[in-house]
């Protein structure tokens, strides 16, 4: 069978992350949604995303597709459902399509003729920035299940002091050195070559990614996600870092979510709770306005491309677009547009051959190449968000 992800109707709640990927390729708990349903599934899947983003992320259809919606994430009694779907039948939650049979993809489904399957087990989905890192918690265990099921974890040097050590997953390559890892509160699972650098105290959920680093005498609280080829460093609690992204200083992330290829400045801090202890609210891109979360917690949710200078305090509830540069002595305001360079201070326009000129450089730093693609996917984000820098 073909698969299919599509974007679904949360795709703007979920703005600034979807500017540059599918809802798909959002990653919550240890793999992104896209590699959650390819391990169930075991297959590959295309997507079905924004025109803009399509050259990057194309769809494959088949005679026979089977859609699936990206907002969900999947466990196995709704994989069983999807996978054994057939022709004029979907499957719903809550009046919300999860996954349809399609001999055809179109922009407008009637499923007034389809079958209805209503799934009534317990489901995690997205549909808002903050539920990446508020539901990070139930995302890494439900990963590390999937993973490390039938699997041997690779042993964990005596050096270490372990709380949990049943709880505790390592892959091929990883070094840990005096440290601390308890494992009472949640799974702490260690991708293939990464390292945890002497010193450093974490507690689960915990996942870190292939390749990335947690630097010497981090602290880092659960439920958090350091992804592929990140560095972390200083305080870090109950946050998402997608990939490629650096927060390896001092300073405090808390209840945060930063895409990939970010970098905050050394003791760079992010506030995630008001003076009043009231509910934070922050900036929508669907509703063009500054809405609920419903958090008492909720820091900082930042763009791909985007980097703060050494010492800069972020407002609880900020919200940072794609390829924005922020430095400045005070608080930035808590919503800063795509391609904004400035602080306190004031704001200038990032101009995008500039700002798509340090992401090459960065990104080859790493040995990663910022394609043409990739480069007129940044330009079109720059148009399609000229209006919030005004």
């Amino acid at each position: 069978m073909n698969y299919i992800l599509f974007d679904g109707t949360v795709r703007n709640q979920l703005l600034p992350f979807t500017f540059t990927r599918p809802v798909a390729d959002i990653r919550i708990g240890i793999l992104t949604i896209r590699e959650k349903w390819e391990t169930y599934l075991d297959t590959t899947t295309t997507t079905l995303t924004e025109d803009y983003l399509g050259h990057k992320y194309p769809m494959v259809e088949l005679s026979e597709n089977v859609m699936i919606n990206a907002s969900f994430l999947p466990n196995q009694e709704l994989v069983e459902i999807v996978k054994n779907l057939g022709r004029h039948q979907a499957v719903f939650f809550e009046e919300e399509v999860i996954a349809f049979f399609t001999e055809d993809v179109q922009e407008t489904v009637h499923f007034e003729s389809y079958e209805a399957i209503e799934f009534e087990g317990e489901l995690l989905r997205l549909e808002y920035p903050w539920d990446i890192f508020s539901k990070n918690g139930r995302a890494i265990q439900d990963d590390f299940d999937l993973l490390t099921l039938g699997r041997q974890s690779m042993p964990l040097s005596p050096t270490n002091k372990v709380l949990f050590q049943e709880n505790i997953f390592l892959e091929e390559g990883v070094s840990v050195e005096f440290a601390t890892l308890n494992a009472s509160k949640g799974p702490i699972y260690i991708g293939k070559n990464a390292e945890i650098m002497e010193g450093s105290i974490i507690r689960g959920p915990f996942s870190l990614g292939v390749g990335a680093t947690v630097k010497m005498g981090a602290k880092i609280y659960g439920p958090t996600t350091i992804g592929p080829y990140c560095k972390a460093g200083g305080e870090i609690n109950n946050s998402v870092l997608f990939g490629y992204s650096n927060k390896g200083h001092d300073g405090f992330l808390g209840n945060s979510v930063l895409g990939e290829w970010c970098n905050l400045g050394a003791d760079t801090n992010t506030s995630n709770l008001k003076n009043d202890y009231g509910i934070v609210k922050i900036w929508s891109y669907e509703a063009q306005k500054f809405v609920s979360t419903g958090l008492q917690f909720c820091g900082l949710m930042m763009g791909d491309h985007s980097k703060s200078a050494i010492n800069t305090m972020f407002n609880t509830g900020t919200v940072v677009g794609v390829n924005a540069n922020i430095f400045g002595a005070g608080f930035p305001r808590n919503f800063i547009p795509s391609f904004s360079w400035g602080g306190p201070a004031g704001y200038k326009v990032y101009q995008p051959d500039k700002a798509i000129q340090v992401a090459s450089e960065v990104m080859r730093r790493r040995d990663v190449e910022l394609t043409e693609e990739d480069k007129k996917i940044l330009g079109h984000i720059f148009e399609i968000t000229k209006t919030e820098r005004k």
